[in-house]
């Protein structure tokens, strides 16, 4: 399927936006990719919509094809609106329906990226990321669950990860837990790559 990034033609206006009925599930997808397009994470809310990991990751690969040489913040591939941004060695991606809103989709990744700048001390790299993922974990929580936005204010989203951290710390076992899920999809996905799936509750 042909795929456009940030065409003048499909640009809205912010009383364009302001006026659309944003959808209950407002998030479809987020996903984390290194600089050579490999997944570090990713959560698909909506289970329709790339039901296999195949499915998703070529979607993936299709996204971060049309835009990791982009200088937009937005994207329309395969009939879905991506909002996305980088840091250093590491792609962030919102993705939302082709009718969704991108303002509350900017919202969630400006969210997500601020909240993990404070997680990873402002080191947003792929290194440290991969070092923290039991806070990635929680911040993502914290701000979508099943699709819906809990949370856009950064601040608020790191109190609540600092709370559930304090509750609930991670025992040895959910670490075992992170490296056994990592080396059983090692021949599916990049030697790297965590995935996302609920691997705490």
């Amino acid at each position: 399927m042909t795929a456009q990034t940030c065409p003048r033609q499909h640009q809205r206006t912010t009383m364009e936006i302001a006026s659309l009925e944003p959808s209950l599930y407002t998030v479809k997808a987020v996903f984390i990719l290194d600089n050579d397009g490999n997944r570090l994470l990713s959560k698909y809310y909506d289970k329709k919509l790339y039901p296999s990991m195949k499915e998703q990751k070529n979607f993936e690969k299709n996204v971060f094809n049309k835009t990791h040489k982009a200088d937009n913040e937005i994207a329309f591939v395969e009939g879905m609106t991506i909002v996305y941004k980088c840091s250093i060695d590491l792609f962030f991606y919102v993705a939302g329906s082709a009718q969704e809103n991108e303002l509350m989709l900017m919202a969630v990744l400006n969210c997500l990226f601020e909240s993990l700048g404070q997680i990873l001390r402002k080191n947003v790299e792929r290194r440290c990321l991969l070092d923290n993922m039991d806070g990635v974990f929680l911040v993502v929580d914290e701000i979508i669950d099943g699709g819906v936005i809990l949370e856009s204010d950064p601040q608020q989203v790191i109190q609540k990860v600092n709370y559930r951290a304090d509750e609930n710390p991670l025992s040895e076992q959910s670490v075992a837990q992170v490296r056994s899920y990592t080396r059983r999809h090692t021949k599916q996905c990049h030697p790297a790559c965590i995935e996302y799936d609920s691997l705490f509750y």
